[in-house]
C-alpha cells in the first residue's frame, strides 16, 4: 500500500480531509510537536485538535508497521519458494498485524514440536490420509501399519496413529481461520475470571478471589487491580472460553466427510490442537489486548484529570499573571 493509501484510510476512519492528514503526516515526520502543530500550524491541518493530530500519529505509525511487517513476511515466505498468489493476495489485504502473523504461522521457523519429530518419523502420509478423508473402508489400525518402524521410534499402529494426529494437531493450529474463529468466539462469549491462590492471604484483593466477569464488559480499573494481583502473586487469572463452540465450529471447517474411517482421529486431533496449541495463544492475546486497552484508558483519564488541575485558577477572584 502507498503512503498515499494509508492517507485516505486514516482519512476514511477518522472522518477527517485527505489533505489534512497528509499535511499532519509531514509536520510530524519533520519532527514538530503534537502540541506545536495543534498550536502553530492551524492554516496547514485545517485547526485540528491535540486529540485528532495523536489519531492520527499513532494510526500513521501502526499502518507504516503493518506495511513492514507485510514486506517482511512476503520475503521470508517467498525465499522458502512458498509464496502463492493467493496467499500474496490475503496478506497485502490484512488490515491488522495479527492477521498477517496468522497468515505467516504455518511459515514461521518452528521449535522443535511433536509434530516435526512425527514428520520425522515418515508419518506425514499418514496424516495426510486423516485430513483427506477419501478411505470409507478398512480399520485405522491396519491402514497405520505400514508405518510402524521401530528403527524411528514407532513400535506399533497405535503409537504411528498418535503421531499423525500430532501432524494434523499443527495443521490446525497454523490454520488463520481458525484462529480467527477462536479469537472473535472467545472474544464475544470467554469469561475473564480470578480465584485466590491463598484465601488465608489475600490483601486488597479480596473482591476478586472467585471473580468472573464477560470479556466484551470488564471494565478497564478492574483488569489493571486484577492484574496487579496476580503480578503480585495473590491470584490465579484465566479466560474460560467456549471450548464447546469453538471446535464444534473447527469441526465444521475440517471434517467433510464423516463416513471416513479416520473420522474419529481427525476430531481427536482437532480437540487437542485448539487445547494445546490454539486455546493458550488466544488466551494471552485477549489479555494483552485488555491490558492494552485499560493502560490506554488509566492514561487518558490521568491526562483529563491534569489538565483539569492545571487549569484550576490557584486563587479564585485573582489575577495572577496578565
Amino acid at each position: 500500500m502507498q503512503e498515499e493509501d494509508l492517507y485516505t484510510l486514516i482519512a476514511e476512519e477518522l472522518g477527517l480531509r485527505w489533505i489534512q492528514v497528509k499535511n499532519t503526516v509531514e509536520l510530524l515526520d519533520e519532527g514538530n510537536t503534537v502540541p506545536f502543530i495543534a498550536r502553530y500550524r492551524k492554516e496547514r491541518t485545517g485547526s485540528l485538535d491535540e486529540e485528532e493530530i495523536r489519531a492520527i500519529e499513532d494510526r500513521i505509525r501502526y499502518l507504516r508497521s503493518l506495511e513492514e511487517r507485510k514486506a517482511a513476511v512476503l520475503r521470508s515466505i517467498e525465499e522458502q519458494g512458498k509464496l502463492t498468489p493467493e496467499l500474496a493476495e490475503k496478506i497485502k489485504a490484512a488490515t491488522k498485524l495479527q492477521e498477517v502473523e496468522d497468515l505467516y504461522l504455518p511459515f514461521r521457523p518452528k521449535r522443535r514440536t511433536r509434530a516435526t519429530i512425527a514428520k520425522e518419523r515418515g508419518l506425514e502420509p499418514l496424516a495426510q490420509l486423516i485430513l483427506e478423508q477419501k478411505i470409507e473402508e478398512g480399520d485405522p489400525l491396519e491402514l497405520a501399519q505400514p508405518f510402524v518402524d521401530p528403527e524411528k521410534d514407532v513400535p506399533d499402529a497405535e503409537t504411528a496413529l498418535a503421531g499423525a494426529r500430532d501432524i494434523v494437531a499443527e495443521v490446525v493450529s497454523d490454520d488463520a481461520e481458525v484462529r480467527k474463529i477462536a479469537r472473535e468466539m472467545t472474544t464475544a462469549e470467554g469469561v475473564l475470571t480470578s480465584e485466590a491462590k491463598n484465601p488465608d492471604a489475600l490483601g486488597v484483593y479480596e473482591m476478586y478471589a472467585e471473580y468472573s466477569e464477560p470479556v466484551r464488559h470488564v471494565p478497564p480499573h478492574r483488569i489493571l487491580a486484577i492484574n496487579r494481583g496476580e503480578r503480585e502473586g495473590y491470584l490465579r487469572v484465566h479466560v474460560e472460553a467456549p471450548e464447546g463452540k469453538i471446535v464444534a465450529a473447527i469441526e465444521e471447517r475440517y471434517v467433510t466427510n464423516p463416513r471416513s474411517v479416520f473420522t474419529e482421529h481427525l476430531r481427536s486431533a482437532i480437540a487437542d490442537g485448539y487445547n494445546r496449541l490454539v486455546a493458550p495463544a488466544i488466551e494471552r492475546e485477549i489479555r494483552n489486548a485488555l491490558t492494552d486497552r485499560a493502560e490506554e484508558h488509566a492514561i487518558q483519564v490521568f491526562a483529563r484529570n491534569l489538565r483539569a488541575l492545571l487549569l484550576t485558577p490557584p486563587v479564585r477572584g485573582k489575577v495572577i499573571m496578565g
